[in-house]
C-alpha cells in the first residue's frame, strides 16, 4: 500500500514538473505563411481584390501579353528573399536593376494598381499582396484556374542585384533545378506545375542562343524546330513563343511539347531528362485535369515562399519602387 502510494505521489510529482517546464519554455512561433488570411483586409480595405481585377482586366484589354508577365514577375520576386516585393524595387544594385531581370516586364501595371488602392486605402496594402494577386487574376485572364489568395505580407527593404542573378535563367539542368526549388521550399511537383506557365508567353532569343549555336541541335531538340528557333532568332533580343503548339492557351500542350523534343528553353527539355520530373510529366498527359488543379496550389506554395508576415518584418511601401523614407 505504502509502495503504491509513493509511485503515485511521484507520478504526480513528475506531471507537475512537466506541466511547469512547458510553461516556462518559450512558445513555438508558427510558420510566417501562418498569419496570412483571406480576411486579412476585410475591415480596413474591403474592395481591395476588385481593385486589382479590374486593373488587371484593364491593362489585358491593351495587352494580353502583360499577364504572362505578371506572373513571371512574380516568380522572380518570390525566388529571391520570398515574396516581399523586392523584385519591384527601383535603385542601383536592385533585383530590378540585375542583368537577369532586364526581360521582366509589368511594373507598370503594379505601379498603376498600387496607386489606385492608395488612392482609396491610404498606407495599408503591401506590393507584395499586390503582385501576388495580380499574378492570380493575370492566369485566371488567361485561362487558367483560380485560387483564393490570402494576404498579410509585408514588403522587404533589401533587394540586391547579385541574388537575382541565381534564379534559374533557362539554362539550367533538372538537378539544379530541383535544388534552387527545395531551397525555397518546394518540390519536384510544383517544379514541373510551374514550369507548365510556359504554355503562354514569350521568351527572347538571348535565352537560347547556345543551344542554336551548335552544328546540330542537342537529342533533346526537334531537328525541324532547331532549324525553325535558327530562322527565328536572328538578333538575341527577338522573341518567340515558348510553346510552339498552341502559344495563347492556357493548356497541356507545353507538355506534350516536352515529350516531343519541342521544349523552347534548356530548363524546359531537362524536365523529361530526369526521371522524377518526366513522371510527373507523363501523368499530366494522361490526366490533362492535373494541371489546372495542381497549378493553384503550387501557385498557393510559391506565394507563401519566406513571406515577411511579423510586425517587426518590413514596411507597407507607399511606392512599390521605393522603400519608405524616415523622418
Amino acid at each position: 500500500m505504502k509502495l503504491c502510494v509513493f509511485f503515485a505521489i511521484l507520478l504526480i510529482s513528475r506531471l507537475v514538473e512537466s506541466i511547469e517546464a512547458k510553461k516556462r519554455a518559450p512558445k513555438a512561433l508558427l510558420p510566417a505563411s501562418d498569419y496570412l488570411s483571406s480576411t486579412h483586409y476585410l475591415s480596413t480595405c474591403p474592395g481591395v481584390e476588385a481593385i486589382i481585377q479590374q486593373k488587371m482586366e484593364g491593362w489585358f484589354r491593351k495587352d494580353y501579353t502583360l499577364a504572362a508577365s505578371i506572373i513571371r514577375l512574380h516568380f522572380h520576386d518570390c525566388a529571391v528573399r520570398g515574396c516581399d516585393g523586392s523584385i519591384l524595387l527601383n535603385h542601383t544594385g536592385s533585383e530590378r536593376r540585375a542583368k537577369s531581370s532586364r526581360t521582366l516586364r509589368g511594373f507598370q501595371v503594379i505601379d498603376d494598381i498600387k496607386a489606385e488602392i492608395e488612392r482609396r486605402c491610404p498606407k495599408t496594402v503591401s506590393c507584395a499582396d499586390i503582385l501576388t494577386a495580380a499574378a492570380r487574376d493575370a492566369t485566371v485572364l488567361l485561362g487558367g484556374p483560380f485560387w483564393e489568395v490570402t494576404f498579410g505580407r509585408r514588403d522587404g527593404r533589401i533587394s540586391i542585384a547579385k541574388e537575382a542573378d541565381t534564379v534559374p535563367q533557362g539554362r539550367e539542368n533538372a538537378t539544379t533545378l530541383i535544388e534552387f526549388f527545395r531551397a525555397k521550399g518546394l518540390n519536384e511537383l510544383d517544379l514541373v506545375i510551374l514550369s507548365g506557365s510556359h504554355t503562354i508567353g514569350r521568351s527572347s532569343c538571348h535565352s537560347i542562343l547556345h543551344r542554336l549555336a551548335k552544328p546540330k541541335p542537342d537529342p533533346t531538340l526537334d531537328v525541324k524546330y532547331w532549324k525553325e528557333l535558327k530562322k527565328k532568332c536572328r538578333r538575341g533580343r527577338d522573341l518567340v513563343e515558348l510553346d510552339i503548339t498552341t502559344p495563347k492557351a492556357f493548356d497541356t500542350a507545353y507538355y506534350s511539347n516536352l515529350k516531343n523534343k519541342l521544349g523552347l528553353l534548356s530548363t524546359d527539355a531537362a524536365l523529361y531528362s530526369n526521371n522524377i520530373t518526366a513522371a510527373f510529366v507523363d501523368a499530366i498527359l494522361t490526366q490533362p485535369s492535373l494541371f489546372q488543379n495542381q497549378f493553384a496550389s503550387s501557385m498557393v506554395n510559391l506565394g507563401n515562399v519566406q513571406v515577411l508576415t511579423r510586425k517587426n518584418e518590413g514596411e507597407i511601401r507607399l511606392n512599390c519602387d521605393a522603400v519608405n523614407k524616415i523622418y
